[in-house]
C-alpha cells in the first residue's frame, strides 16, 4: 500500500514538473530560436529585439533601451506563462502588427522548456 501511494505521488509530481518545463533543455533551444534577436543573462542588451531579462511579469513594450512597435506598446499585455506561450505559438495572432519576425512554435514541450529557461531571468517564479 505504501509503495503504491509513493508511486502515485511520484507520478503526480513528475507530471507537474514536466508540465512546467526543463530549463536546461530550454537553454539549448533559446540560442537556436531566439538568440539571433534576443539576449538574456547578466550582460544582456537589446539588439534586433529587446533583452528578455524580467520578461515574465513585465508589461509588453516596456523594456528600456528598445523601440517597440505601436502594436506592442499598446497591446495591454503583461507577460506571464500563458500570454508568452500564446505569443510564441502565434506572435502576429496575439499582437497584430508586431514587428517580431518569428513563425511560431507549436511544440508544447519545447515551449514549456523555453519558458522554464526564461523564468530563470525573471522576477516571477
Amino acid at each position: 500500500m505504501k509503495f503504491t501511494t509513493a508511486l502515485l505521488l511520484a507520478l503526480i509530481f513528475s507530471t507537474c514538473a514536466q508540465a512546467e518545463g526543463d530549463p536546461e533543455a530550454g537553454a539549448k533551444i533559446f540560442p537556436r530560436l531566439c538568440g539571433g534577436c534576443h539576449q538574456v543573462g547578466e550582460s544582456a542588451r537589446s539588439g534586433f529585439g529587446p533583452q528578455l531579462n524580467g520578461i515574465v511579469g513585465r508589461a509588453a513594450g516596456a523594456s528600456a533601451n528598445y523601440v517597440y512597435s505601436a502594436a506592442m506598446k499598446n497591446s495591454g499585455i503583461t507577460w506571464d506563462r500563458a500570454t508568452l506561450k500564446a505569443y510564441l505559438k502565434d506572435p502576429k495572432g496575439v499582437v497584430p502588427g508586431t514587428r517580431m519576425i518569428f513563425w511560431g512554435l507549436s511544440d508544447e514541450e519545447k515551449l514549456n522548456n523555453l519558458l522554464a529557461y526564461l523564468q530563470r531571468f525573471s522576477a516571477e517564479p
